[in-house]
């Protein structure tokens, strides 16, 4: 079974690996946890996004998605993480019950890292010779870096009155993961960023990078953007390959607003943020000043997602909004309505498709939606007899 997308695909769309096409009265019965949505039978001269299906599964509120190979990763509130076989996106296993809370996840290669409310990273390895193939394979910090820091009193720092931790240690939330050139970056509600060597999980660095919770981030051209409740984004770098970051520059958002995602543009030239005032905010890197800012929403922003000239916003309004940026701002495409609860995580398809590409949607509403979205450009020219293309890339 393959999701409904839009008809506006040509009849040689090639996507990646493998590409599959039915008529549309070929389309067999959608499982109980996905449903589909008519797929229209003529052109639309102007193209809109639209809703394509709804997965349904999880108990709790849905908090983070990742694309891993074949497969959609969801993970929520209620220490669930599931996974989902594409192309049909039926339920394939689930895993990570009864550690702790998931916050985020994010994936490189045949490794899942998740953060957890239990202030640890959790690595997870995907192996088709393994009867369990998402099997735990560690815990960061690693008793490794425990024993090699516990015996030095310089080791240690203060996290609360009377109370001291080891610096490789959260010391609550781990709220956001990103991932760049070998390196994890965590952020946390204890204010710090700390940043782990994928090849051996080692802690490298932990910054005390801002006055609140570190809500998001995302690494552009080598640039960490880390987003927090102190209401700015701090860019982070490091001139060498082995040394350790700095401050590169800090952008300002509005007072006593919380920035709760960032997203930076393809060229790397434009940092946009997401407030709990329900504005997105852009940002020079060039100069670090503010160069605008869009009313996007009447309720706060939770999360972001970026792909070529589109943005997309999820809000607790329960709506996404698409916009197309423009030299110095945004514009209106469209509102995605659809979800029962705050929207909490997007995430964007790789592959463009039909002309434009897909965003999965996690809410509070415990369910994830699967949008197709049109990429600002014309769209192609398509056959009608053809419904629905599907693509299937390959993990192994």
């Amino acid at each position: 079974m393959n999701p409904s997308i839009p008809n506006q695909l040509p009849t040689n769309q090639t996507l990646s690996i493998t590409t599959i096409a039915r008529d549309a009265d070929e389309i067999p019965p959608a499982p109980h946890h996905f449903i589909h949505y008519g797929t229209p039978k003529t052109p639309s001269p102007s193209p809109s996004p639209r809703s394509l299906s709804v997965i349904t599964g999880h108990t709790e509120s849905v908090s983070c998605i990742a694309i891993c190979g074949e497969f959609i990763i969801t993970a929520s509130h209620g220490k669930e993480i599931m996974v989902w076989q594409l192309p049909d996106l039926r339920l394939f296993t689930k895993f990570g019950h009864g550690r702790g809370s998931v916050k985020a996840l994010v994936t490189i290669g045949t490794l899942i890292f998740t953060a957890h409310q239990d202030s640890k990273i959790r690595v997870w390895r995907v192996s088709r010779n393994l009867e369990n193939i998402f099997k735990l394979v560690d815990t960061l910090p690693t008793t490794k870096d425990y024993l090699g820091n516990f015996m030095k009193n310089s080791n240690y720092i203060q996290t609360r009155r009377h109370h001291k931790n080891l610096w490789i240690e959260h010391t609550d939330t781990i709220s956001c993961l990103s991932v760049d050139n070998g390196l994890i970056y965590s952020g946390s509600w204890d204010r710090t960023l700390k940043i782990w060597r994928v090849s051996d999980f080692k802690c490298l660095e932990s910054i005390k990078a801002h006055d609140d919770a570190v809500n998001a981030l995302t690494v552009s051209k080598g640039t960490v953007f880390s987003a927090s409740a102190d209401g700015k984004i701090k860019a982070w770098e490091r001139l060498e390959p082995e040394g350790s970051h700095f401050l590169k520059g800090v952008l300002e958002g509005h007072k006593d607003v919380s920035i709760n995602s960032v997203v930076v543009s393809s060229e790397g030239m434009v940092v946009y943020g997401g407030g709990s005032d329900g504005y997105v905010m852009g940002w020079s890197v060039d100069s670090w000043i503010r160069v605008f800012e869009v009313g996007a929403h009447k309720m706060s922003i939770l999360c972001m997602c970026m792909k070529g000239e589109i943005l997309c916003t999820g809000s607790t309004d329960r709506s996404i909004g698409v916009w197309k940026r423009e030299v110095k701002g945004l514009t209106k495409i469209s509102v995605m309505m659809g979800h029962e609860g705050p929207i909490k995580c997007l995430e964007v398809s790789p592959s463009s498709i039909g002309g434009g590409f897909l965003v999965y949607s996690g809410s509070l509403d415990k369910s994830i939606r699967v949008w197709w979205v049109p990429n600002g450009s014309k769209v192609e020219d398509f056959n009608s007899k053809i419904a629905n293309t599907i693509t299937s890339t390959t993990l192994f």
